[in-house]
């Protein structure tokens, strides 16, 4: 066990080498299942377990603290890289119940099998004494799943916030050391995760004002010593700011279309506009996800394939259909070689994208003059765009 403050410790686990989480989200960094134990006067409380393969780790670090007795095991969230463990943890300690909301507990008996009467259901604002330690339970719902709350530990001024300001990354530091690093996950975790709920993060900020908080302690990846940092990150990703930068998101098959994108980009570029292309046949999708956090334009450049777009320019429209930027424009450019409905297709994947569209750019066979001064014309739409919003750099 490593110490967060008097008689509040980590428990969690590393996970080094995993490479993928849910079978979509890239993890280069690896991953953490944080956990936490919390030793009142009275009685002691561990806040969330870890994914079931790693388990044993878990248990392991509270046989070794010499931990025989435990009163209650909060569950946050009931996905099962926090809840997983909550079957092996009953084992081991029977008499400890589960505390958690509602929905959460509904969700835990149909995943995990839990008996019901284990669970001591909790309200939002509920408080929970371990004797000279309190624990407040805050709903924060949608981040990412419904049922989802934190822990709010009133002597010490620390909330465990579950995966609210959580970043995929495993490390060896209890605490935030590199700030830089450390946002820059936290963002890819917010734009792959968080992002579709945008409009509920904004009210559970709202709902964490009045805390005085000192410590940030979520569900994957270090701990804040300086709340503020990630705070007001988060305050500015949910925000309607938006960069002056355009998402090129293409795939070219016989050449056409990559010759497109890279006038276009050359066109963006010497008109001010900040670029970011990314070749979809071999892209990180969770840095494509977070550069759309902020992006105020997003292009689609796909080749049509038999009569829709190219298979992976489809994927692309259908992450961003469901992780919703908050983009201000959109775009199609591409090509087809005898027919088709690629435009239409892909337009009608970005239902959930509140942005202005662009009128499209498609091309039969190689591009030509004509078509090129389209592209310039799109380019200069663009720009006048951002200009209006008042990003575009002077």
């Amino acid at each position: 066990m490593r110490t967060l403050t008097s008689n509040v410790y980590y428990v969690g686990v590393q996970d080094w080498d995993r490479r993928l989480f849910d079978e979509l989200i890239p993890l280069p960094d690896g991953t953490s299942y944080n956990a936490y134990l919390i030793k009142g006067s009275q009685k002691t409380a561990l806040i969330d377990t870890v994914d079931p393969p790693k388990v044993h780790e878990l248990i392991n670090q509270l046989v070794a603290a010499g931990i025989d007795k435990l009163d209650y095991v909060i569950s946050h969230h009931a996905e099962q890289d926090h809840s997983g463990g909550i079957p092996d943890v009953l084992m081991m300690y029977p008499d400890a119940k589960v505390v958690t909301n509602a929905k959460c507990k509904a969700m835990l008996i149909d995943h995990l099998d839990v008996d019901e009467s284990q669970f001591i259901e909790v309200t939002d604002g509920q408080t929970l004494s371990l004797g000279d330690k309190t624990l407040q339970f805050i709903f924060t719902p949608w981040v990412h799943w419904p049922e989802t709350m934190s822990t709010y530990l009133k002597e010490d001024k620390i909330l465990f916030s579950c995966d609210f300001f959580g970043s995929h990354q495993a490390t060896s530091s209890l605490f935030v050391q590199d700030e830089v690093r450390v946002l820059e996950a936290a963002k890819r975790y917010y734009a792959e995760i968080m992002m579709p709920f945008r409009s509920a993060i904004v009210g559970n900020l709202k709902k964490l004002e009045p805390l005085d908080i000192t410590m940030i302690a979520p569900s994957h990846g270090p701990v804040y010593q300086r709340p503020a940092l990630i705070i007001d990150a988060y305050k500015d990703w949910v925000s309607d700011r938006v960069e002056n930068k355009v998402i090129v998101a293409y795939v070219s098959m016989h050449d056409s279309t990559r010759k497109m994108v890279e006038y276009f980009v050359d066109s963006l570029t010497e008109k001010g506009v900040g670029v970011r292309q990314f070749n979809l046949t071999g892209v990180d999708i969770g840095h494509l996800a977070m550069e759309l956090v902020d992006a105020a334009t997003v292009i689609l450049a796909a080749p049509t394939v038999l009569i829709g777009p190219h298979p992976t320019a489809a994927y692309a429209a259908v992450l961003v259909n469901a992780l919703r930027p908050k983009t201000k424009f959109a775009g199609i450019i591409g090509s087809f070689g005898w027919a088709g409905k690629m435009v239409e297709t892909l337009a009608g994947m970005l239902g959930n994208l509140k942005a202005e569209l662009f009128e499209p750019v498609l091309v039969k066979g190689q591009p030509k003059p004509e078509d090129f001064e389209k592209l310039e014309q799109l380019a200069e739409q663009i720009r006048t765009k951002h200009n209006e919003l008042g990003i575009l750099k002077k």
